[in-house]
C-alpha cells in the first residue's frame, strides 16, 4: 500500500508538471486582472474549462480502452485519425511546444539577459528537451521526482508572499463584460483538455512500467494521480488568479500577458524574485515541453506503424518547434485561438458521449453530434475573423463559449433517429 501511494504521488506530480506549462503561467493572472472583484467566478470557470475537463478526459480514457483512440473510435478509422492528428498537432509542434520556448525566452531570459538571441536560445532550449526525451521510459520519473518539487516550491513562495502582502486593492468592477466566458476561453487556451488525450497515454504506460498491469489497479493509480495533479493545480491557479486581481487597479487589457506576470513578480519579490520566477517559468515550460514532445512523437510513431522511429520524430519535432517558437508568445497565442475554437468542440462532444457509450446504440449519434459541433465551431471561427453572422450570438450558451452545445445535441438526436432507420434498412455506418 505504501508503494502504491508513493507511485500515485510521483505520477501525480509528473502530471501536474505536464499540465502546468506556458499558458498556465500567463492566463490566470491576466484573467484576475481583467475580472477585478469577480476574479473568483472567473477562476472557477477557468478551472472547470481547463483541469476539470482534462480530468474528465482522463476518466473517459480509462472507461474506453485506456487510450485516446478509444474515445475517437466511433467516428471511424479515417475521421478519428484526422481529428486526433489535428489535436496532437495543436498540442505539439504547431502551437503548444513552440509556446513553451517562447514563454521561457520572454519571461525567463529577456528580463535577466536582454541581449540573448531568440534563435540561439530556442536552439539551446530544444537541445535540452531532446536530451530529456530520448529515453522515453524515464520521462515521468524525471519530471515527477526531480523537476516538479522545484517548480511547485517556487510557485508556492510567490503566491504566499502575494497573499500575505497584496500589491494593491482589487478593482470594484471588471474590465470585461463577461467574466465567466473569459475564464472558459482562457481555460481553452491552455490546451490541457487536448493534452489530456495524449498525457493520459504516458501516465498509463508509466503505471504499467511500475508493475500495475492489472486493469483495475492501473486505473486506480492513474485516477489517483489525476486527483493529485488537479488538487495541486487548483491551489496554484487560485493563487495566481488572486495575484492578478491585486493589480486590477494598476493595469488594463492593453498590458502584455507576460509583462503583467513579470510586473507582479517584481512588485512582490524584487530583483531576486525575477530570478526565482525565471527558474519557475523555465521549469514549467521544460516539464510541459518534455511531455508534449514525448507524447506527440509516440503518437506519430504508432500512426506510422513503427516505420518512423520515436527518436527520429523527437528530433524532427524539436527542430521544427525551435523554428516556430521565434514567432513570439503573443503571436502564438493569437494564432492558437481560432484553431482551438475549431478542434475543441468535436473533441469535447466525443469525450462527453464516451461516458454514455453503453446506452448509445448507433454510431450515427457520435458522428452527427461531432459534425454539428464542428459546423458551429467553423462558423464561430469565421465570425471571429470578421465574417458577419450575428445570429450565432442568439444560440443558447453562446455567451459562455458553448454555442455549439445545443446544435451538437440536436444533431446527435438526429443521428439517433437515422440510426434507428438505418438498422431497419441496413444503413448503420461501419466502425471501420
Amino acid at each position: 500500500m505504501r508503494t502504491k501511494k508513493i507511485d500515485i504521488l510521483v505520477i501525480g506530480f509528473a502530471l501536474f508538471s505536464m499540465f502546468f506549462g506556458a499558458g498556465n503561467v500567463i492566463f490566470p493572472p491576466y484573467l484576475g486582472m481583467e475580472a477585478g472583484s469577480e476574479w473568483f467566478s472567473g477562476f472557477i470557470c477557468y478551472f472547470a474549462a481547463d483541469i476539470g475537463l482534462a480530468l474528465l478526459t482522463i476518466i473517459a480514457m480509462l472507461k474506453n480502452g485506456s487510450d485516446s483512440a478509444g474515445i475517437m473510435r466511433p467516428l471511424g478509422k479515417t475521421a478519428s485519425a484526422v481529428l486526433l492528428t489535428a489535436v496532437v498537432l495543436c498540442i505539439g509542434p504547431l502551437l503548444a511546444i513552440p509556446r513553451t520556448a517562447a514563454s521561457t525566452y520572454e519571461m525567463s531570459v529577456l528580463p535577466l539577459m536582454s541581449g540573448v538571441s531568440p534563435a540561439l536560445f530556442s536552439a539551446a532550449f530544444f537541445a535540452l528537451i531532446l536530451a530529456l526525451c530520448v529515453n522515453e521510459s524515464a520521462v515521468v520519473d524525471i519530471v515527477g521526482k526531480v523537476l516538479t518539487p522545484a517548480l511547485l516550491g517556487g510557485l508556492l513562495l510567490l503566491i504566499a508572499v502575494g497573499v500575505f502582502r497584496p500589491i494593491g486593492p482589487i478593482a470594484d468592477t471588471a474590465k470585461i463584460e463577461n467574466v465567466p466566458a473569459s475564464g472558459i476561453m482562457s481555460g481553452y487556451q491552455t490546451m490541457d483538455v487536448l493534452a489530456a488525450l495524449i498525457f493520459g497515454t504516458i501516465i498509463l504506460k508509466s503505471a504499467e512500467n511500475k508493475g500495475y498491469t492489472d486493469t483495475k489497479r492501473k486505473n486506480r493509480v492513474v485516477l489517483g494521480a489525476g486527483i493529485v495533479a488537479s488538487l495541486g493545480l487548483l491551489a496554484v491557479y487560485l493563487g495566481l488568479t488572486y495575484l492578478g486581481a491585486t493589480v486590477s487597479t494598476l493595469y488594463d487589457g492593453s498590458v502584455n500577458r507576460s509583462a503583467l506576470v513579470l510586473a507582479i513578480v517584481e512588485a512582490l519579490l524584487g530583483q531576486t524574485g525575477k530570478i526565482v520566477f525565471a527558474v519557475v517559468v523555465a521549469l514549467a515550460c521544460i516539464t510541459t515541453a518534455v511531455a508534449l514532445v514525448s507524447s506527440a512523437a509516440d503518437y506519430f510513431h504508432g500512426l506510422t506503424g513503427g516505420r518512423v522511429s520515436y527518436k527520429a520524430l523527437v528530433v524532427f519535432m524539436c527542430v521544427f518547434s525551435a523554428v516556430v517558437s521565434n514567432v513570439g508568445l503573443d503571436q502564438i497565442v493569437s494564432i492558437a485561438a481560432p484553431i482551438l475554437g475549431i478542434v475543441y468542440p468535436p473533441a469535447l462532444v466525443l469525450i462527453i458521449l464516451s461516458f454514455f457509450s453503453g446506452r448509445i446504440s448507433s454510431l450515427w449519434v457520435y458522428r452527427c453530434a461531432a459534425a454539428g459541433a464542428l459546423l458551429i465551431s467553423l462558423l464561430e471561427t469565421a465570425a471571429s475573423l470578421g465574417v458577419p453572422m450575428p445570429w450565432l450570438s442568439a444560440l443558447p450558451l453562446s455567451s459562455l463559449g458553448f454555442g455549439w452545445a445545443v446544435p451538437a445535441a440536436a444533431a446527435g438526436t438526429l443521428g439517433a433517429v437515422i440510426g434507428r432507420g438505418g438498422k431497419a434498412a441496413a444503413g448503420e455506418p461501419a466502425a471501420d
